[in-house]
This record gives C-alpha cells, structure tokens and sequence, in this order.
C-alpha cells in the first residue's frame, strides 16, 4: 500500500505532467471503484488540470470546468485512494482502446479501474491487483466532500504536528502506539510500513501502550516520526510512478525483511503475523531482547 512518501511523490508526479492539461477522456473499468455518482465521472472531460494534491494517503486532481460548462459548475476534484493493492501508471501515448467496464472481477492481477487521457496523448491508468478491490474513486466539488479526507488527523510532516499535540493523542486513549501511529483519524499517511520503520528508528516496541511514554519518549517517537518520513520524501522526490515501488522497497531497515540482518545491531528481523498483515521489529533495539509472540498469544510489552 502506498503511504505518505510514495503519495506526495505521486501527487507532485502528476502536478508536474498534468498541470494546464485538458481531460478528453474519463474512462471507468471497475464501476465499484467509483464511489460517488454526482457530479458525474464524465464532467470531467474538457476540463482543465488545475493542480495535483496529497490529502494523507489520498490522492487530489483539481480540475477547472472546460468551456462548454455552465459557469455555476465551479471546479471539480478526482479524489482517490489507492488502497493495498492499487496503482498509479503514467504513458506517455496513452492508450485509446475502448475501456469496458465492469460490475466485479476476482482477478489477482493488476486490472484496470479507471483510465484518464490528456490533450496531449499523454494518459493515467489506476489499476488494481488483488482479488479483495478496494480503491476507491470520488468525484467531487470539494475534497471536504469526501468523509475519509474531511475526518483526517494531523498531517505529520505540517507545523501542526508537534511532540506537544502527539503527547496529546498518546494519552487520549491507551493503546498500542503502533495503532496510533496508523490511525487517519489521528495522524494522517503513515500506514504498516512506515509505522514499522519510525518504530525501529524510535527504538520502541510497537506493542507498547501509549500511555507509558513519558515526555521524553514522546519526543523521541515525534523525532522519529518526522525524520523517517522526511528521508522517505526526499527518497522518492522526482521519481517516475513506475520506480517508487522499488526505491520504498529500498529504503525499509525492518519493514519486509524478516529473517534478515538488522541494519543497526546485526539481530535478525522478526515478524509478528495477524490475519491479513505483518509487523517487523528488531528484538535487540526495541524489546530489550524479548521475542514477541503470535499478537493473538502474547502480552503487551511496557
């Protein structure tokens, strides 16, 4: 699943490309992808790309009413987010092929939801793999519009985002900080693996309940918070859509690599499996050695 820094490289991805360019189609593969039925998906044709936004993990294209439009239209937004198993793929001479849409599908490869094409031949595909489809499309007048994008917590990398105002959310409710720390509805764009990452940085187990953090702990998480995401940002900065996959992939010290060596002591990366995720973690940097069990069996760590 794309997180904040793959996002924001998307957003500016797109700002770049898009930007002043007019929608001549909107094409919807997947018909359960589109959440939203007014304004409908085809006013955004001959409208004009005003801008590319990151809303959390959510994705915003700002279009300008072409000349055909009333005037009382105002501008419209393509809000989407690309869920675990969903893309963005950018062609320089986009396909124009007839898009047929469909009702379902199990496919577990890469299927077209929705293709976008340009003024200038250029085009976007957002696709979906998997067989469970949850990207999801919203076409609206205002990004506020969208429930998931008006109820988002605090952006972490904004001004707002201080050791103050996380101290704040950490003692609101008792709950492992590795939940906080995904929570949109706290902190905004971190999802499984970034958490698992600012966690190593942080030197802190992700059982571990937030109200124990004492406020230097709380600095330290905030510290890691901020700089792991910043790195991750200017990692991905400039790169096509096709390579950030690859550079995230990269740039993970714990996140995806059980069994192999952690970067900062030499232990071996651990993993904890849930139903339909996993976590890793360094027992020597983050548990004080302690090997965590089965989430389903073990204790919280303190």
């Amino acid at each position: 699943m794309p997180e904040l820094p793959e996002v924001e490289a998307l957003a500016r991805f797109l700002d770049e490309r898009t930007s002043g360019r007019t929608l001549v189609a909107a094409d919807v593969a997947a018909i359960a992808a589109l959440k939203t039925h007014h304004p409908p998906v085809t006013d955004l044709v001959g409208a004009t790309v005003s801008g590319a936004a990151r809303q959390g993990k959510w994705l915003d294209l700002a279009v300008v009413p072409g000349a055909a439009s009333s005037p009382d239209d105002g501008g419209l937004h393509l809000v989407f987010h690309l869920a675990r198993g969903g893309w963005l793929r950018w062609h320089e001479s986009a396909p124009t092929t007839p898009v047929r849409p469909r009702l379902g599908g199990s496919s577990k490869g890469a299927a077209l939801a929705l293709r976008l094409r340009f003024d200038d031949g250029t085009g976007v595909d957002l696709t979906e793999a998997g067989t469970r489809k949850r990207l999801a499309v919203h076409v609206v007048h205002d990004p506020q519009d969208v429930e998931q994008v008006r109820t988002l917590g605090v952006e972490p990398l904004s001004p707002d985002f201080t050791p103050k105002t996380l101290g704040r959310l950490m003692s609101a409710r008792n709950q492992q900080v590795k939940g906080l720390l995904r929570d949109q509805h706290a902190i905004a764009g971190i999802g499984n693996a970034y958490s698992d990452e600012i966690l190593h940085v942080a030197r802190v187990s992700p059982f571990r309940l937030t109200r124990t953090f004492a406020d230097d702990d709380v600095a330290a998480l905030h510290e890691a918070t901020v700089t792991t995401l910043r790195a991750a940002v200017e990692a991905s900065a400039g790169r096509p859509a096709a390579q950030l996959k690859d550079v995230k992939r990269t740039q993970m010290r714990v996140h995806g690599r059980a069994g192999e060596s952690c970067p900062v002591c030499g232990d071996v990366v651990r993993e904890v499996s849930f139903a339909d995720s996993s976590l890793q973690y360094c027992a020597t940097c983050q548990t004080g050695g302690q090997v965590l069990a089965d989430r389903r069996t073990s204790k919280f760590l303190r």
